[in-house]
């Protein structure tokens, strides 16, 4: 493979069946009545989401879709191609702007948004050449030989930037994507700025010194409690997860349809009992990239590389000095703190408190995340 080679997404139709089989054939249990999500995946919403897999969804479509963008694999290390689109803009001031997608998600969380950034409707409107790639052992990126972790993959990043022939670029980054923006933010020479909307790396130094701090920090551990099960399992013994979910598409589904209904804003509705804010093709779609590609476990495998790494803290006498900005979405799984315990950790320059939204911002509230977004780069 040369350093860049252009990609179209296949739509595997042998796989395609065989998940589609699987489906059919997946035998329901009972549960309590009206459970919800307090315990997990809801029953009525998985059967309902089957019914439209198997009835109204069709993949050849979504993958046709998708290869609207223009696809790349791009050889960043010896033996490990990342897959990335990379959207030119046409204006003559577009700037490079590499935007991060985390777990359970993919590119499809940016499908909507990647020719806005690249043309915007305003003439004279920010407008970025978009670099999306998909995280090393996710979709069609290669997979690691062994688990890496997030500081791993920001070398990764940077480099493809390199590669590509970016000597200075804007960084957007959620989930994952706001860790390895952290860690991009203290290794690189690169990056020019930051873009946050979700919190990742935080100072050593979290102790609160005032009652709003004190307020997140107990919220922040009762989420911990409550809610990060998953990512003890993925972050210790991957492995046997995987051999499970590798054989269960509809597994899977619940795995991931679980996560988009409880870190999502579901509209003033009680957390644990609203169905996921998104329609059922993009729930599928997302599903069928991992599904298609066979990468859940190796998607997993970020978790325990993190944890190989040493965890979420900057190292102790260490800042983020690059300008940083913040879009605190308000109903995210682990919102922002306030703005004095980030700036510990960051040069934050621009902190915004959004009126709504969750965890998948980019995909929930598209206006928001665009408007926040453009203003910052407008202000460099």
């Amino acid at each position: 493979m040369s350093a860049i080679t252009p990609f179209t997404i296949p739509v595997e139709a042998d796989e395609a069946a065989w998940i589609r089989d699987r489906v059919a054939a997946y035998r329901f249990f009972e549960e309590p009545i009206d459970a919800g999500w307090r315990y997990g995946a809801n029953r009525a919403y998985m059967k309902r989401l089957r019914d439209y897999w198997l009835g109204s969804f069709d993949w050849p479509a979504a993958v046709t879709r998708l290869n609207r963008h223009p696809h790349f694999k791009v050889e960043v290390e010896p033996g490990l191609a990342l897959h990335v689109i990379h959207r030119l803009s046409p204006h003559p001031h577009a700037r490079p702007l590499l935007i991060a997608h985390g777990w359970p998600g993919s590119i499809v969380e940016f499908d909507a948004i990647i020719d806005r950034l690249a043309e915007p409707e305003v003439e004279d409107g920010p407008a970025f050449h978009v670099i999306a790639p998909s995280l090393a052992g996710y979709a069609w990126s290669d997979k690691p030989k062994v688990p890496i972790g997030p500081r791993a993959i920001a070398a990764l990043y940077d480099r493809l930037m390199g590669v590509l022939g970016y000597d200075r670029y804007l960084y957007q980054g959620g989930d994952w994507g706001c860790v390895i923006g952290g860690w991009i933010g203290l290794d690189s020479a690169r990056v020019a700025a930051l873009h946050l909307s979700g919190y990742g790396l935080r100072s050593a130094d979290m102790q609160p010194t005032t009652p709003d701090e004190e307020k997140w920090l107990s919220k922040a551990k009762r989420v911990r409690a409550a809610e990060t099960g998953y990512l003890q399992v993925q972050a210790t013994k991957p492995q046997s997860l995987g051999f499970a979910m590798m054989d269960s598409p509809m597994g899977i589904a619940a795995w991931f349809a679980e996560k988009f209904a409880g870190w999502a804003d579901t509209g003033g509705g009680r957390k644990g009992f609203v169905d996921p804010p998104f329609d059922f093709d993009t729930m599928l779609t997302n599903i069928m990239i991992y599904l298609t590609t066979r990468s859940f476990t190796t998607a997993t495998w970020l978790y325990r590389g993190q944890f190989d790494e040493g965890g979420f803290t900057i190292p102790a006498g260490r800042r983020i000095e690059v300008p940083t900005a913040v879009a605190a979405f308000p109903h995210d799984l682990l919102a922002f703190p306030p703005r004095a315990m980030v700036e510990r950790g960051y040069n934050v320059v621009r902190y915004t408190k959004m009126p709504r939204g969750g965890h998948f911002a980019s995909l929930e509230e598209p206006e928001l995340f665009l408007a926040d977004l453009r203003a910052f780069a407008a202000g460099l």
